[in-house]
């Protein structure tokens, strides 16, 4: 796997660049593509940068080039480099960004999750680092970091360690989340309005995955699913659901959490969590998912009953394998 040691590398000679990340955006996602673009408008006034994403929510809007995201775009346009972050698959873009990526004179694929498959021309894959922000960081120069970019990658660092309280959490992990603070931004907004503040419908989604949950295997499983119907009733996109899988993983007793509900075409998206032992990752790949040992995800276009019935069964694999080492 080819790596680099500075995102000048890539960016030399260049004159414009695409930048996306995977299908529906979360902190990590909208963080270092936006961190990536801010840097690239600080530092390289000649280069033009444009980044392509899904929808994402509105708590990220306070990012600088938010506004300036493109959700569709022109099939036939053409960028030197088109750089994907946070995204192990080429299958995990979002399909109206696909034909212009393809039509990129190269690829560059920058991540942390160790499913990776190194689709693109060059991968920079670091797994051990808490987040993509994390391993983009390393790649900047840290005394070119402006205030803007230093509040997207914040906050990409924020939402994949938990608020810095995840096992990927590092010594540099905290290091790095220092030098960014001391660039000006108001990181106690970033953690309240990103991370803990919800709306009435995101805390009433909540309120129904936590009555509809089930407890088995003596209390070290925990799951919940929420159907289609019940979302579209109260026109709750996917992305609204983020924080849920991390309150039934905050059960206490619980080994393993999944989260799952049914997407507008009856696919199944699943969140799965782990505290200590169980490698959900693993479990995940049973679906063509994947992410990190203690977090990953997965679509399954099987019936709601038979992913419940395979999730389970996996699931009592990892669990009853831990308890018996």
């Amino acid at each position: 796997m080819e790596m680099i040691n500075s995102i000048d590398e890539i960016l030399l000679n260049v004159k414009n660049v695409g930048i996306t990340g995977h299908v529906r955006p979360d902190g990590d996602c909208v963080g270092s593509t936006l961190g990536l673009y801010n840097y690239i408008c600080d530092n390289y006034k000649n280069i033009e940068a444009t980044v392509y994403l899904e929808e994402f929510e509105k708590c990220f809007s306070f990012i600088n080039g938010s506004d300036k995201v493109l959700h569709d775009c022109d099939n036939d346009k053409k960028h030197d480099v088109f750089i994907i972050l946070d995204c192990g698959d080429i299958e995990r873009v979002a399909n109206f960004i696909r034909p212009v990526i393809k039509n990129a004179d190269k690829t560059v694929c920058i991540d942390h999750h160790t499913c990776n498959l190194a689709f693109a021309d060059i991968n920079h894959v670091l797994p051990d680092l808490s987040s993509t922000c994390e391993v983009l960081y390393e790649l900047l120069d840290s005394s070119k970091i402006s205030k803007n970019t230093a509040e997207a990658l914040y906050t990409g660092i924020i939402h994949d360690t938990g608020v810095l309280k995840y096992q990927c959490t590092t010594k540099r992990t905290m290091e790095i989340a220092g030098e960014l603070m001391s660039k000006g931004i108001d990181y106690t907004s970033i953690i309240d309005d990103t991370f803990f503040r919800k709306t009435y419908i995101q805390n009433y989604m909540l309120g129904l995955a936590l009555i509809n949950s089930k407890l088995v295997l003596d209390g070290k499983l925990i799951y919940s699913y929420l159907p289609y119907d019940v979302l579209s009733e109260h026109n709750v996109p996917g992305r609204d659901l983020g924080g849920i899988i991390d309150q039934l993983r905050f059960t206490e007793g619980v080994e393993v959490a999944l989260f799952m509900y049914e997407l507008p075409d009856h696919a199944i998206k699943g969140s799965l969590r782990s505290v200590d032992k169980v490698d959900v990752n693993i479990i995940a790949n049973c679906f063509g998912g994947g992410g990190h040992v203690r977090a990953a995800g997965f679509t399954a276009g099987i019936p709601y009953e038979e992913v419940v019935k395979k999730v389970i069964t996996e699931l009592k694999k990892q669990v009853e394998k831990c308890i018996t080492e």
